[in-house]
C-alpha cells in the first residue's frame, strides 16, 4: 500500500467500511478495510500513512478494535474518549505539519466508496489545513489484493453469483407498476427526470426482487436508474432465471452490471435534472455527473431519495408479514432462553457457542426461514460487555455470576427480526439486578411513550435515557435503528438516537434498545422491535381547531425476560402495568404453539 502511495504521490490512503453501494455488510470481496486492518467491525475508517496507520471506531468497538488489530502496526483510535482523535482531527492534524513544511497533504481515495456528503463534509473541514482530496480510478485495497494473487471481484466465482427470486404482491403488498408509478410521481414533483438508485435495498424493495450476494442481507449487488418513462436494472444476468426475467422486462430493461456509468451518461442530455441524493449516493456516481474538465453535463436536484421514505413506511400486508416473522423469531428465542435455564440447572456445562448453535436450530425450524439478519452476539462474561461481539467462542464457558447477552436475529420470507436478552447465569448480584432494571425501566418508558406527529428520534433518545441519566448510567450507541421488511436489519431513514432528526410516522419499524456496559463487568441490553401506530381519536389530544395525530409503539416482539434480574420494587406503577400487559401477550401469543413443557415454564415467567 505505501509503494502504491508513493506511485500516485499521495501521503495517505482513506479505506472506509463501505463499497459501491455503501453496504454495512459486505461481500468477501469488498471487505477491503477487514482485509487491510483485520478489524471486523461493522462501521470505522482505516487511514493508511506513509508511516503511521490508524483505526478510528465508535463505543461500539472499544474493546473489539484492541482483540482485533496488531498494536505494533495499527494506533486503535477509540472516538469519544479523551486524547482519541476523530479521522477529521487526524488529518487536520497532519494537514497542517504539511502545510508549515510548504507542501499540501494529498489524501487518496475511492469515490465509489464515499457517499457525496460524505466527502463534503471532509472537504469543507479539511481545506483550510491544507489538505486535498485525491479520487483515484480503481481501489488500492484491491490492487494490493491482486498482486498477491488474489482474484478480482468480477472475476470471483462467488461475486454476484447468487440466485435472484421473486416476491409475490401477498408478501410485499404493492406491485412493481404502483411503486414505479410513486417514485415518478415524486420525481416529478421535484422536477427530477433521472434517478440513479444506488443503494441495494432499495433497488431489491423496488423491483421486489430478493437475492443473497451480500451476507445477511437478501439484496443483490445491482444498479438501476429510473426515469419518467423508462426503467434500467444493471446486475448480473446470468442468475436471473426466464420467469423472473420475463416479470422484470415488463417493468426495465435488464443490462450488464458494468453498463451502468455507460447508460447514465447517455441519459444525460438537454436540460434533464438528476434526483441525487447525497447521503445516499456515492462520489462516483455524481462524478458521472461531470465531464472531464469537472463540469455538470446535467442539472442536478439535491434532495432526499424518495424510495427510502417509501421504503420505510411499511404498508398493511408488509405489517402482518413482519409480525408473522417476529412471532416466529420471538418463539425461537423464547425457546433458547428456556433450554439455556435447564442445561445449566441439569449442572451442564455451556459455551457461546453451544447458545448461538442452539438458537440458529430452532429459528431453522421455523417455516420460510431463510437465514441470520446478523452474525449472533452470544456474549457471557466480560464478552457481554462489547457491544457487537460477534464471534461466539468455544472457550467462552458460561459461568455462575456472569450475564449472557444474546442479541441475534433472523430473515424469514415474511420479514427482518432483531431481538435482545440479558440472562443471569446462577443468582443474581444485587449490582446486576439494579442496572438490569434500570435499562429495563428506559426501555418500557419508550416503548409505552406517545407522541405527537413530527416527533424525532433524537427527542425519543433522550426520553429514553432519562431514567439512566438519573442514576448515572448510560449507554454509547442509539436507542434503535429501522428494519426492513425482508431486507437489511439496519435501515433508515428512520431511528432512534441523538443525530436523527426524521421524524417516526406510521408503518415505520424501530428497535427499542437501551444498554449499560462496563469493561470486565459485563453488558446489559433489552431489545424489542416496535412499528409506529396512530392512536385512536380519543386518546389524542385537542390542538387549538384541530387534532394533531399521536402515535404509539406496538410490539413485534414477544419474548419474555429474566425475572430474577428484574427488580420490581424499583418500578413505578405504569411501568408494571406495562411488563403485566406485555406478559399477558407473551402468554396469548406464544403459549398455544409451544410444547407442553415450554409452555408451562412460559405461563410461569409471565407471572410476577
Amino acid at each position: 500500500m505505501r509503494s502504491l502511495l508513493t506511485t500516485h504521490q499521495l501521503d495517505a490512503y482513506l479505506i472506509p467500511s463501505a463499497d459501491e453501494h455503501l453496504n454495512e455488510y459486505l461481500p468477501e470481496a469488498k471487505q477491503r478495510r477487514k482485509w487491510a486492518s483485520g478489524f471486523t467491525g461493522s462501521a470505522g475508517d482505516f487511514l493508511v500513512e506513509r508511516e503511521q496507520a490508524w483505526l478510528f471506531v465508535d463505543s461500539r468497538y472499544h474493546e473489539q478494535v484492541e482483540l482485533e488489530t496488531d498494536s505494533t502496526l495499527i494506533h486503535a483510535c477509540k472516538v469519544g474518549l479523551e486524547e482519541h482523535k476523530t479521522l477529521e482531527e487526524m488529518l487536520e492534524e497532519l494537514g497542517r505539519a504539511a502545510k508549515e513544511a510548504g507542501r499540501t497533504f494529498r489524501l487518496g481515495y475511492d469515490p465509489f466508496t464515499m457517499s457525496v456528503s460524505q466527502f463534503r463534509n471532509l472537504e469543507k473541514k479539511l481545506e483550510p489545513c491544507g489538505v486535498v482530496l485525491v479520487s483515484l480510478v480503481g481501489n488500492l485495497v484491491d490492487q494490493v489484493r491482486a498482486q498477491k494473487g488474489e482474484r478480482r471481484e468480477e472475476e470471483n466465482p462467488g461475486y454476484a453469483t447468487s440466485k435472484l427470486f421473486y416476491l409475490s404482491d401477498a408478501l410485499t403488498g404493492e406491485t412493481i407498476d404502483k411503486k414505479l408509478e410513486r417514485i415518478r410521481e415524486k420525481m416529478q414533483k421535484t422536477g427530477a427526470d433521472i434517478l440513479p438508485i444506488t443503494k441495494l435495498d432499495q433497488v431489491a424493495w423496488v423491483f421486489n426482487v430478493r437475492g443473497w450476494d451480500v451476507p445477511y442481507n437478501p439484496v443483490f449487488i445491482a444498479y438501476a436508474i429510473v426515469t419518467l418513462d423508462q426503467g434500467f436494472l444493471f446486475t448480473n444476468l446470468v442468475r436471473i432465471e426466464p420467469e423472473l426475467r420475463h416479470i422484470l422486462e415488463q417493468h426495465v430493461t435488464l443490462l450488464p452490471y458494468d453498463r451502468y456509468a455507460e447508460t447514465l451518461q447517455s441519459l444525460l442530455m438537454g436540460d434533464r435534472w438528476v434526483l441525487l441524493d447525497p447521503k445516499h449516493t456515492t462520489m462516483g456516481t455524481y462524478q458521472l455527473l461531470k465531464d472531464k474538465a469537472g463540469h455538470d453535463r446535467c442539472k442536478i436536484s439535491e434532495t432526499a431519495n424518495p424510495i427510502e421514505g417509501m421504503k420505510a413506511r411499511k404498508n398493511a400486508t408488509e405489517i402482518e408479514q413482519m409480525q408473522q416473522a417476529n412471532l416466529k423469531a420471538s418463539r425461537a428465542k423464547t425457546r433458547t432462553i428456556h433450554w439455556v435455564m435447564d442445561q445449566l440447572a441439569s449442572g451442564t456445562t455451556l459455551t457461546e457457542v453451544d447458545v448461538a448453535a442452539t438458537i440458529a436450530g430452532f429459528y431453522a425450524e421455523e417455516a420460510e426461514f431463510q437465514g441470520l439478519s446478523f452474525n449472533t452476539i452470544a456474549g457471557t462474561g466480560a464478552n457481554s460487555s462489547i457491544v457487537h461481539y460477534g464471534t461466539p467462542n468455544p472457550e467462552a464457558i458460561l459461568k455462575s455470576g456472569d450475564l449472557l447477552l444474546l442479541d441475534s436475529g433472523a430473515q424469514f420470507a415474511s420479514g427482518t427480526t432483531d431481538d435482545t436478552r440479558t440472562i443471569a447465569i446462577g443468582n443474581p448480584t444485587p449490582e446486576q439486578i439494579e442496572r438490569y432494571t434500570e435499562v429495563l425501566k428506559a426501555h418500557i418508558n419508550c416503548a409505552m411513550q406517545k407522541f405527537p406527529k413530527g416527533t424525532t428520534g433524537a427527542q425519543l433518545d433522550g426520553i429514553t435515557r432519562s431514567t439512566l441519566w438519573y442514576v448515572g448510567l448510560d449507554y454509547g450507541h442509539g436507542t434503535g435503528h429501522g428494519v426492513g421488511a425482508f431486507l437489511n436489519v439496519h435501515e433508515g431513514p428512520n431511528g432512534i438516537s441523538k443525530r436523527i432528526s426524521e421524524p417516526l410516522e406510521p408503518g415505520m419499524v424501530t428497535s427499542i434498545e437501551p444498554g449499560f456496559y462496563k469493561s470486565g463487568w459485563g453488558g446489559i441490553r433489552i431489545e424489542n422491535l416496535y412499528v409506529v401506530r396512530e392512536l385512536p381519536n380519543d386518546s389524542q389530544e385537542d390542538d387549538s381547531d384541530a387534532k394533531t395525530p399521536w402515535y404509539g409503539f406496538e410490539s413485534l416482539t414477544y419474548i419474555p425476560f429474566d425475572n430474577r434480574l428484574i427488580g420490581l420494587t424499583r418500578l413505578d406503577d405504569r411501568q408494571r402495568n406495562w411488563l403485566e400487559q406485555y406478559y399477558g401477550a407473551i402468554a396469548e401469543k406464544l403459549a398455544p404453539t409451544l410444547s407442553q413443557s415450554d409452555a408451562e415454564w412460559l405461563r410461569q415467567i409471565c407471572t410476577l
